[in-house]
């Protein structure tokens, strides 16, 4: 177990390099100079190339590169003598619009992703594994017909309309809730839930059809299984035969999909964060884009990135620990 969790990390270490290159040679090879980016339009020639000298522009590629990733690593100091900058560990730049570190920036809007993406992924996870698991063991029923159905409608329908209409039922029609804000769960946490339950609905109501559909498929597929048929045989519990012989197997696609969906969303929902106006990371890189402001777009690929590929890790070592042959194989 141990060689396989080092022949993993050893892996994401690899993964996380070439995305870093990748992501950094495609925003410093742009027609658009980050040095203007960083002054503005109305520059002067000689304040263009001092700010290319601070940054580092004015060296070759390969070493703007090295000096990133050592930055990342150990922290950087941007220009020389007394008007240096230290950028502490983990240094991701300056924003060019706000001069603030973009780390700063990240860590700030992080806790608002964090609560949008873990509480839609329970509240999703809860309704679609159980939607699912009901449909298959009801196949052909009237549940089975409706509930497929409203899955179907529910990952047809796109965030913003559903986040629209919600916002319109409960907050302007109802009075149920107020318009979501960015309250710490610390500070109020009734506020904070009040504030959350909207963007959680809208993003379960869109990954609970698709959790759904795949539950479904997979358990008709496990119950069709001999191993199944011969547990019944066997004259174990029906609940028995469900948890342990025909649920489990058809939880492992279920844990990869999870895995990818929820570590994409750690690294910011876009959509639903600028329609509910939450300052979180998918805000910031909206935000970020608007404004063209080129460390803080690559910050925060480079961030959702991240969680991408460590969500994947954690994929590998469940799914290690629920079959043992991938430990072999991996």
């Amino acid at each position: 177990m141990i060689l396989y969790v080092l022949r993993r990390l050893a892996a994401t270490a690899t993964i996380l390099l070439v995305i870093c290159g990748t992501t950094f040679a495609i925003f410093y090879l742009m027609p658009a100079d980050p040095a203007l980016g960083a002054c503005g339009k109305a520059c002067s020639p000689e304040r263009i190339a001092q700010i290319r000298a601070t940054l580092g522009l004015d060296h070759s590629l390969l070493v703007q590169f090295r000096d990133y990733l050592v930055g990342i690593v150990a922290g950087r100091s941007y220009g020389t003598g007394e008007q240096a900058v230290t950028c502490p560990f983990p240094c991701l730049g300056f924003s060019f619009q706000t001069n603030e570190p973009v780390w700063q920036l990240l860590v700030h809007r992080l806790p608002i992703s964090i609560s949008i993406a873990v509480g839609a992924a329970v509240l999703w996870l809860a309704v679609g594994v159980t939607a699912g698991v009901l449909s298959a063991l009801r196949r052909g029923s009237v549940w089975d017909r409706a509930a497929m159905t409203a899955a179907l409608g529910g990952v047809s329908l796109p965030i913003y309309f559903t986040a629209l209409v919600l916002q319109y039922l409960l907050v302007v029609k109802l009075g149920l809730l107020p318009y979501p804000q960015a309250v710490p769960i610390t500070a109020d946490p009734l506020g904070w839930a009040q504030s959350m339950i909207m963007p959680w609905i809208t993003l379960a109501m869109l990954y609970a059809g698709v959790y759904a559909r795949i539950t479904r498929i997979e358990m008709l597929n496990s119950l069709g299984q001999n191993y199944v048929r011969t547990a019944r045989a066997k004259g174990l519990p029906e609940p028995t035969v469900m948890r342990r012989h025909a649920l489990r197997p058809a939880l492992m696609p279920i844990v990869t999909i999870f895995g990818m969906d929820l570590g994409a969303l750690l690294g910011g929902a876009l959509i639903t964060e600028s329609v509910f106006g939450l300052p979180g990371v998918g805000k910031l890189a909206a935000d970020a884009i608007n404004s063209a402001d080129q460390p803080v777009i690559l910050g925060v690929t480079l961030f959702a990135a991240c969680f991408v590929v460590l969500a994947n890790v954690v994929v590998d070592l469940v799914y290690a620990v629920l079959d043992p042959r991938v430990r072999a194989v991996g």
